[in-house]
C-alpha cells in the first residue's frame, strides 16, 4: 500500500518541508503534521507496514535512517543523531529495532 493511500499528500509534504534541515527532525511534530497522531491504531500499523521495507516485522536502524523517504521520495535521510534519538524514543524493549506495537505507541504518545 502506498503512503498516499494512507495519508494526505499535502500533509506529507508539509511534514517533510518542516524538517529539511539536518538535525531538525522531531518525531512527535512529524506525526502531528502528517496526521498520523489522529489515526486509529490499525491505520498507524498500516503505515508501519509500508515503512518496514524488508517486511521483517521491525524497523531496524538502517531502515529508520531512510524513514522519511518512505513517506515521499523527496524525503531526506535522517542524520545519525536523529536516527539514534528516534530509535531510543521508540525501542521500548531495547532490542535495537522498532516493532509494530512500539511504533504505534510512539505515534500516540
Amino acid at each position: 500500500m502506498a503512503m498516499n493511500d494512507l495519508l494526505k499528500a499535502d500533509n506529507i509534504k508539509k511534514a517533510l518541508d518542516a524538517f529539511t534541515v539536518a538535525d531538525s527532525f522531531d518525531h512527535k511534530k512529524f506525526f502531528e503534521l502528517t496526521g498520523m497522531k489522529a489515526m486509529s491504531a490499525v491505520d498507524v500499523k498500516r503505515v508501519f507496514q509500508a515503512l518496514d521495507v524488508d517486511a521483517s516485522g521491525f524497523i531496524e536502524e538502517e531502515e529508520l535512517k531512510f524513514v522519511l523517504k518512505g513517506f515521499a521520495s523527496s524525503g531526506r535521510d535522517l542524520t545519525d543523531g536523529e536516527t539514534k534519538a528516534f530509535m531510543n524514543a521508540a525501542d521500548k524493549d531495547g532490542d535495537g529495532k522498532i516493532g509494530m506495537d512500539e511504533f504505534e505507541a510512539l505515534v500516540h504518545e
